[in-house]
């Protein structure tokens, strides 16, 4: 039906995003600043804003996509529930011992984050089940009924059960589960079998106390969104974006909250990966720079790279994985982002010994970067580009915000180039190349640091800030292309359109190949699609539109790291074996350089589905209709490309762009500026992406 319409809405630090797309390619957009104390109150204000502007009302939607950052917030500001724990005896300290890793490897003053479980809620029970799942003392039922009972004893709300190698044999964990749900109905249960049946005990430990930490905040979180999308005549489906790319339904995510922690960065990815596929790019780096933050990840061959874990809390991380231990584990898969402390927003400033330094402090939405004009006066990145002539002087946003360009000037000769005796425009321009060398630092990490070179791929670019720097990172960088979506500042939320419905499953199988029961792990991969089948089945998806795909967590025997490879359908014999053992061999040389001979023994550590639900058509229209009127460009202004120097600079609509045109040039947009420079040229494709090839 034509006059359907489904949302993407995407809550940043500083702006919350709201895409409202029509089946017949029909496109309005609304940025609108975040409301921190209630996330949920932004939504609804903001959509009702774009009804009345549009005059549609809320029973055309047939669903609302969702990238939340409350699960994370919850865990950066110690807000989440009240937790218990029940562990094994012996094992009660996991949770502050962690990996005995620390990310600052001289640092005598670093403290580990305080464990979400504080030691008096975390209870033991005398039980214990060896590596193969062999009980070797069994639970005494009296002893879990007295560790439940001092559980509820202390108000806990919720309870998270992590016992001793249960991934290999879960019984005494479903007993403990019993007694809860007899004497504590209606509790928040995290259960590390149905969790995370996966090896490493650190690592289940953490994710199922993470999933019960913040269950009771997004279960309470998606009814007030409930309430107000129903109270404002919205009755759509609620879909959330998970940490790997695919949506949930709000009903999944309040029982798995650990899948929507780092919800937010991941639909711009996939809306990329999208893209990509249908523009025939197979590699390309994506480069979402917003207020606050800039993140970098890579599409390969069609295909988002996924991290198997990642830390939650751990400050700005960029992509090593050499020296981890900061923040909380999650063990779920997850979009593979560096992310670096550079945004819009970010204050610029002089250090002790007078060197310019760019973040990672940011001046948020309010009081926002001095242009603004509401009280900021620290300068920041976007200051440094009104200075430069790479923004709009006059107001941004298609004129909802007004800018103070003056002001922006006046702080940033005041506190920058004076200090530092330099020119103004040169002062301006430093922070700017400062901004753009601490992103690259993200774009390399997710490049160099994986054994790929980045002049082998695109870089795509969008975020209200990435296309105003991409040019100048990718010619850092020796790229060649740029790719600039349509409503590239909205991205993030215009992502969530792309993505599908999964759902994930693992668990940890060690089996060494040559010497493994083929059959046996062929039903356990069965056993795991089983379960794919049966959740999308309970969300309404038809057998012809669920998709299965398999992969395996591969080492050599005696690794302790494995690396993943997909697995192609069919049985699990000795041709397999073999194609799995070149698959991983091949990965291990890309990722490490190297690969051992082929009589090197591979060892299978866990197993892994993918179950998706697909749509019935295509998701996105091939051509949409922006119902924004593109407005008359303003004159020619004066804008500064360093060695160059200041040139009168055209500024232009992205129609302008149906023929090629030569640099420099800006191209002005609603919600986006991208700035191209003298030695490149700019052409729109067949999908309304600016494509921009670099001298």
């Amino acid at each position: 039906m034509s006059d359907r319409y489904r949302v993407g809405v995407d809550i940043g630090g500083t702006f919350t995003d709201i895409v409202l797309l029509g089946a017949d390619g029909t496109l309005h957009t609304k940025k609108i600043s975040s409301s921190v104390g209630n996330y949920a109150q932004a939504i609804v204000e903001g959509l009702s804003e774009l009804f009345t502007e549009t005059g549609l009302a809320g029973g055309v939607i047939e669903e609302i996509r969702h990238g939340t950052t409350v699960a994370s917030n919850a865990i950066l500001e110690h807000k989440g529930a009240r937790v218990g724990l029940i562990t094994t005896k012996g094992f009660r300290d996991v949770l502050e011992i962690r990996t005995l890793r620390m990310p600052k490897l001289y640092d005598l003053a670093w403290e580990k984050p305080a464990p979400l479980v504080e030691r008096y809620l975390r209870q033991v029970v005398d039980e214990r089940v060896d590596a193969r799942g062999r009980i070797e003392r069994a639970l005494d039922i009296r002893d879990a009924e007295r560790a439940v009972d001092a559980l509820l004893a202390e108000k806990v709300e919720a309870i998270a059960v992590c016992l001793l190698n249960s991934f290999a044999n879960p019984r005494h964990e479903l007993m403990i589960k019993e007694i809860l749900e007899r004497k504590a109905p209606g509790l928040k249960l995290s259960v590390s079998y149905e969790v995370l049946p996966e090896i490493k005990e650190y690592e289940r430990t953490s994710t199922t106390v993470i999933n019960a930490y913040v269950m009771p905040i997004v279960a309470s979180y998606l009814r007030a969104l409930r309430v107000g999308l129903d109270g404002a005549g919205i009755p759509a489906r609620l879909l959330l974006m998970q940490s790997n790319g695919g949506l949930t339904s709000d009903q999944a995510a309040a029982e798995r909250p650990m899948n929507i922690i780092e919800s937010g960065p991941a639909g711009g990815v996939v809306g990329a990966q999208s893209l990509a596929r249908a523009k025939s790019l197979p590699r390309i780096i994506t480069f979402d720079m917003g207020g606050t933050t800039a993140k970098a990840s890579m599409v390969e061959d069609g295909e988002v790279t996924r991290a198997a874990e990642y830390s939650v809390g751990a400050g700005i991380m960029t992509g090593s994985r050499l020296l981890t231990g900061a923040g909380y584990t999650l063990k779920v898969p997850a979009i593979d982002l560096a992310e670096v402390g550079a945004g819009g927003g970010s204050l610029v400033w002089i250090d002790g010994g007078g060197s310019l330094q760019i973040g990672p402090e940011s001046a948020g939405a309010l009081p926002g970067p001095v242009c603004y004009d509401k009280g900021g006066e620290t300068p920041t990145v976007t200051d440094a580009n009104v200075v430069l002539g790479y923004i709009n002087p006059g107001h941004l946003v298609g004129g909802a915000l007004a800018l103070n360009a003056g002001k922006a000037r006046q702080a940033f000769q005041d506190k920058v180039a004076a200090p530092l005796g330099l020119d103004l425009e040169k002062a301006a321009y430093g922070a700017h190349l400062i901004a753009a060398s601490n992103m690259i630092r993200a774009i390399k990490s997710v490049s160099t640091e994986r054994g790929r070179d980045p002049r082998e791929f695109a870089l795509f670019a969008f975020g209200g800030n990435g296309p105003l720097f991409a040019c100048g990172m990718a010619k850092s960088l020796g790229m060649s292309r740029v790719v600039v979506p349509p409503s590239a500042g909205l991205f993030s939320s215009f992502g969530l359109l792309y993505a599908d419905v999964e759902h994930h499953y693992s668990r940890t199988f060690r089996r060494l190949l040559r010497q493994a029961d083929l059959a046996e792990i062929g039903r356990a991969w069965g056993t795991l699609a089983d379960q794919a089948r049966a959740q999308l089945a309970a969300e309404d998806f038809a057998e012809v539109h669920m998709r299965l795909r398999r992969s395996a967590a591969l080492h050599y025997q005696g690794q302790s790291y494995e690396l993943t490879v997909p697995v192609p359908d069919g049985p699990i014999d000795e041709p397999m074996v073999g194609l799995l053992e070149e698959a991983f061999g091949q990965e291990h040389e890309k990722t490490y350089g190297h690969r051992a001979g082929k009589d090197e023994p591979v060892e299978l550590v866990s197993i892994q589905i993918v179950g998706q639900g697909l749509r019935q058509g295509s998701g996105i229209p091939e051509r949409l209709k922006p119902s924004r009127a593109e407005p008359l460009p303003p004159p020619p202004r004066r804008a500064y490309f360093g060695d160059a120097g200041w040139i009168e600079t055209p500024i232009l609509r992205r129609s302008d762009l149906a023929s090629e045109r030569s640099g420099p040039m800006i191209i002005e947009e609603y919600d986006a500026t991208c700035v191209v420079p003298p030695d490149a040229t700019a052409s729109l494709d067949s999908a309304g992406n600016i494509v921009i090839a670099l001298g």
